[in-house]
C-alpha cells in the first residue's frame, strides 16, 4: 500500500522518461547524461541513475528526485511540480486530502484562472455572433476546424468587463485577475479586461497549460495595437517561452531540427500542413532562455523569418547568441513581403521547397552582404568586413572558421593575414557585456574537510574493502551525514537507504552517483584513502589546536596562571597527536 500521492508518483513515473521529455539523455554505462539545462556548458556534467532514480549536475551542484527536476527546469514551487507530475502519472490529487490543500499555491490559482478564461474565450468564438465572423476570418485564412481547438483558439468581446464579470462568478478576485495578467487597474482603482475585441491565441507551457494570451485586434483600428500579450506573470514569461513548443518538441527530437518562426498563425499553419517541428518566438528576438530550452531538443534551427543583415536589431543579436552557442543555423529565404503563413496556405509543397534549399548561416550573411555592396571599392570593402567579420568570429570551430577567413579573403581580393589581422581587433558585445545571469554558476564554497570527507567515501564505494583503514573511534572528526553513511557501511556494506535520514538519503546517492561515473586510477585509491583518512584526522586536530589557542590566550587576558597551565599541557598533548 503506498503512503501518498506521492510515493504513487514515483512508483508509476521512471526518471529516464521524465528527465527525457524535457533533455536529450545519452547512455553512460550504468546512467545517463546530457549537457546540463541549468547552466551553459560544453562538455556534458550532468547525470541521471535510474538506479536511484535521481539526477545531479557536477558542473552546477544541482540535484534532486523528479520532483526537484520539475521544479527547477517549470521554474515552480513544491505544489505546482507534485501536480505536473501527478498529471503524467494519472494520479488524481483528491481535493480534500491535506496534499492537495498544501498545493493550492498562488500559481495554482492562477493557472485555474488561465484555463478558465480560455474555456470563456473559446465559447465567444462559438456563441456570439461577432466570435462566428472571427471564425469565418479563421477559416478564410485556412485555419481549419481542427486546428481551431486543438490550438484552443477564442475571441474576446469588446466589452469591458466581459471576463471579469465571468472570473468573479467562478469565486476568483479582481486581484487575481489582475496577477493572471487579464485585467488592468484604472487610477479610480476599477479593474477592466486587458483584451477586448481580439482573437485570442492562448500559449502554453511545455505541459500543454495555458498560461497565458496572444490577442491579435479584430476589427481594425489604427489607435490600437494589432497585437497584444500577456504581461510577465507567476507563470508567464515570454522571454522564456516559445509558441508550440509543447507539440512540437516530440517530433524536434525526432527530426533533430526545428523550424523557428515569428508568428502565431505560422505555428499553427505549419503544424497543420505536417510541419510539426515548428514553434515561434511569439515577437520576442531570440533570448537565452529560449536557446538553452532548444538546446535541449535539437542544434539544429531553420530560421523563417526576416532578416536584416547590415542592421543593428534584436533579431540579428539573436541569431549571434545563437551562433556562439554553437547551434547550426540555417535560413530559409522567404519571398518578399510573405510570412511562412502566406506561403503555406497558398501551398504548403512551396514551403516544403523553401526548406528544403535553406542555406547555412554563413552562405546566407555571404550572399546577402555581397549582394548589397561593391567589393571592388574600398569603402564597400570596408562595410563587408564589418559585417562579416563579427559574425565569422562566433564561430565555434577554429577549422571551419579558417574556412571562412579564406573564402572572405578571396571574394574581397586581399590577403588572409589581413583578414585574420582585422578578425582579432573585432570586440563582440557579448565578449564585453560577459554572460547573461542566467549562465553564471556561483557555487556555495566547500571547506577543504568537507571536499577530502566526500572522496574518501567516494573511494570506499569504489573500493569497499578499504573499509577496515576507517577507525570507527575516529569517525567524530567526520560530519554527522558523513559518520551516518561510513557506521552503515561497516555494518552492512548494502545496507538498506531507509536507515538515513532523508538529508543523508541524498548525500548518499549524490556520492554514489559520483563513485559510479568517476574513473579513477584503481591502484592508487588504497593510498588516496589513506591520505583522505590521514588529512580529515590532522584537520580535526588542528582545528582542536585553534580553539585552545583562542582559551589560551583569553586565560592570559585574564591573568589566570592555573588555567593557562592547564590549556598548555592539553595543547602539548594533541600536538603530539598531530606529529603522530
Amino acid at each position: 500500500m503506498l503512503n501518498s500521492p506521492i510515493d504513487e508518483i514515483k512508483n508509476r513515473l521512471d526518471i529516464i522518461q521524465v528527465i527525457g521529455s524535457y533533455i536529450k539523455l545519452k547512455k553512460a554505462g550504468a546512467n545517463y547524461r546530457a549537457l546540463c539545462p541549468f547552466h551553459s556548458e560544453k562538455n556534458p556534467s550532468f547525470f541521471v541513475s535510474p538506479a536511484r532514480q535521481i539526477w545531479h549536475c557536477f558542473g552546477c551542484q544541482k540535484g534532486g528526485d523528479i520532483f526537484g527536476f520539475v521544479k527547477e527546469i517549470e521554474g515552480v514551487e513544491f505544489g505546482d511540480a507534485l501536480r505536473i507530475l501527478a498529471q503524467k502519472a494519472g494520479v488524481e490529487l483528491k481535493p480534500r486530502s491535506p496534499e492537495w490543500q498544501k498545493i493550492k499555491t498562488e500559481r495554482q490559482r492562477i493557472s485555474e484562472i488561465c484555463e478558465m478564461a480560455t474555456k470563456f474565450f473559446e465559447k465567444q468564438l462559438e456563441g456570439s455572433s461577432t466570435g462566428k465572423e472571427v471564425k469565418k476570418y479563421l477559416l478564410g485564412r485556412k485555419i481549419n476546424e481542427e486546428s481551431i481547438k486543438k490550438w484552443r483558439l477564442g475571441y474576446s468581446p469588446d466589452t469591458w468587463n466581459g471576463l471579469s464579470d465571468f472570473l468573479l462568478s467562478k469565486g476568483y478576485k479582481d486581484e487575481e485577475i489582475e496577477k493572471a495578467g487579464l485585467s488592468l487597474k484604472n487610477e479610480q482603482g476599477s479593474y477592466y479586461d486587458r483584451f477586448r475585441g481580439r482573437i485570442i491565441f492562448p500559449v502554453f507551457d511545455l505541459n500543454s497549460q495555458v498560461v497565458g494570451f496572444g490577442g491579435r485586434v479584430f476589427q481594425k483600428s489604427e489607435e490600437v495595437a494589432k497585437y497584444i500579450n500577456t504581461p510577465n506573470t507567476l507563470l508567464y514569461d515570454k522571454s522564456k517561452i516559445l509558441y508550440g513548443l509543447d507539440r512540437a518538441k516530440v517530433e524536434i527530437r525526432k527530426k533533430d531540427t526545428c523550424i523557428l518562426v515569428e508568428g502565431y498563425t505560422d505555428v499553427i499553419l505549419a503544424h497543420q500542413a505536417g510541419f510539426e517541428n515548428t514553434v515561434s518566438t511569439s515577437g520576442t528576438a531570440l533570448t537565452p532562455y529560449q536557446l538553452a530550452i532548444l538546446k535541449r531538443y535539437s542544434d539544429n534551427l531553420l530560421l523563417a523569418f526576416d532578416m536584416d543583415i547590415a542592421g543593428d536589431n534584436a533579431t540579428k543579436r539573436g541569431i549571434d547568441l545563437a551562433q556562439l552557442r554553437g547551434f547550426n543555423l540555417k535560413i530559409i529565404t522567404l519571398p518578399k513581403d510573405e510570412d511562412p503563413a502566406d506561403v503555406i496556405s497558398r501551398d504548403k509543397k512551396a514551403f516544403e521547397k523553401l526548406i528544403t534549399s535553406a542555406v547555412s548561416i554563413l552562405d546566407f550573411y555571404f550572399q546577402n552582404t555581397f549582394s548589397q555592396f561593391d567589393k571592388k571599392t574600398a569603402e564597400g570593402k570596408k562595410t563587408i568586413s564589418k559585417i562579416l567579420l563579427p559574425v565569422i568570429k562566433r564561430i565555434p570551430n577554429k577549422i571551419e572558421q579558417s574556412f571562412w577567413i579564406e573564402k572572405l579573403a578571396k571574394e574581397l581580393e586581399v590577403k588572409e593575414e589581413n583578414v585574420e589581422e582585422e578578425l582579432k581587433k573585432i570586440k563582440l558585445e557579448e565578449e564585453a557585456l560577459g554572460l547573461e545571469p542566467a549562465e553564471i554558476v556561483t557555487l556555495p564554497q566547500k571547506s577543504r574537510k568537507e571536499l577530502l570527507e566526500e572522496r574518501l567515501i567516494v573511494l570506499i564505494l569504489k573500493k569497499p574493502e578499504n573499509l577496515n583503514l576507517i577507525d570507527k573511534d575516529k569517525l567524530s572528526s567526520f560530519s554527522p551525514m558523513g559518520k551516518e553513511i561510513l557506521l552503515n557501511l561497516k555494518e552492512n556494506i548494502k545496507f538498506p537507504l531507509e536507515k538515513l535520514s532523508q538529508e543523508t538519503q541524498d548525500y548518499f546517492n549524490y556520492l554514489s552517483l559520483k563513485s559510479e561515473i568517476e574513473e579513477i586510477n584503481t591502484e592508487a585509491v588504497l593510498e588516496e584513502t589513506k591520505f583522505c583518512s590521514k588529512e580529515i584526522q590532522s584537520l580535526e586536530i588542528k582545528t582542536k589546536l585553534n580553539e585552545i589557542s583562542k582559551e589560551i590566550k583569553k586565560a592570559e587576558d585574564e591573568k589566570d596562571a592555573e588555567k593557562i597551565k592547564k590549556l598548555t599541557q592539553d595543547f602539548n598533548q594533541i600536538s603530539k597527536e598531530l606529529s603522530r
